[in-house]
């Protein structure tokens, strides 16, 4: 068998194992047949490639006298390299289909469905055993995690109530008046990767994730200082 059946014979296999990949997850997947069949994919596509390196590059270009054969309108002769041309890249679209169907099982795109909470105007703040939280009961420099009423233990509405002096509060334009009595509250979830915030260092008023050590100023509407959020 000569070089270019045997670039042949590579692809197709490497084609069939794709679109088996393919099929076997569409019916419910089997890690080991996948990973088989996932093998042999990028097999044939990697002996394909050896082989064609090797052989047929700067291989000389054969030819004998032949008959000039009719050429249809629009169109000339296919050589032999060109169908393994057309092959290879059948493969390699194979291939690229086979590992990309497998994304769907991420899931679907989450939206805006992560920036909405159980909190809503007016909501009640409430520890963690329920009972409603008042200014008069969080001394300055503390912290504790609240949830809206109703909302006790919802992960995406733990939120962070702390009370620091109101005169160092730097917040943003058109926030002056969500600080009664120098509280501020701050979603738990960290904008990085979505692990609690819970700790806090009164002494330079900075929220830690310790999870990436991402860095929030409280005092200027838990801006990121430091890390990746």
């Amino acid at each position: 068998m000569n070089a270019e059946r045997w670039v042949l014979v590579a692809l197709v296999v490497s084609a069939v194992a794709s679109v088996g990949l393919l099929v076997v997850y569409v019916v419910g997947g089997s890690p080991p047949v996948e990973g088989i069949l996932l093998a042999l994919a990028f097999g044939g596509l990697g002996v394909a490639s050896v082989i064609w390196a090797a052989a047929l590059v700067h291989a000389p270009l054969e030819t004998e006298p032949l008959e000039p054969p009719e050429v249809p309108p629009g169109g000339g002769p296919v050589t032999r390299r060109t169908f393994l041309v057309r092959v290879a890249g059948g493969a390699v679209a194979a291939l690229a289909a086979a590992l990309a169907i497998p994304t769907l099982s991420l899931g679907p795109r989450p939206g805006r469905a992560l920036f909405r909470t159980a909190w809503t105007p007016g909501a009640r703040l409430v520890d963690g055993d329920g009972r409603p939280v008042v200014a008069a009961d969080v001394s300055q420099g503390s912290v504790q995690t609240v949830f809206p009423e109703g909302a006790v233990g919802s992960a995406d509405s733990q939120t962070l109530l702390i009370r620091v002096n109101p005169s160092d509060l730097a917040l943003p334009p058109g926030r002056e008046g969500w600080t009664p009595d120098g509280c501020v509250a701050y979603s738990k979830l960290c904008t990085h990767a979505g692990c609690p915030v819970g700790l806090y260092r009164d002494a330079d008023h900075a929220l830690l994730c310790p999870c990436h050590q991402s860095t929030f100023d409280v005092l200027r509407g838990a801006v990121p200082t430091f890390g990746p959020a």
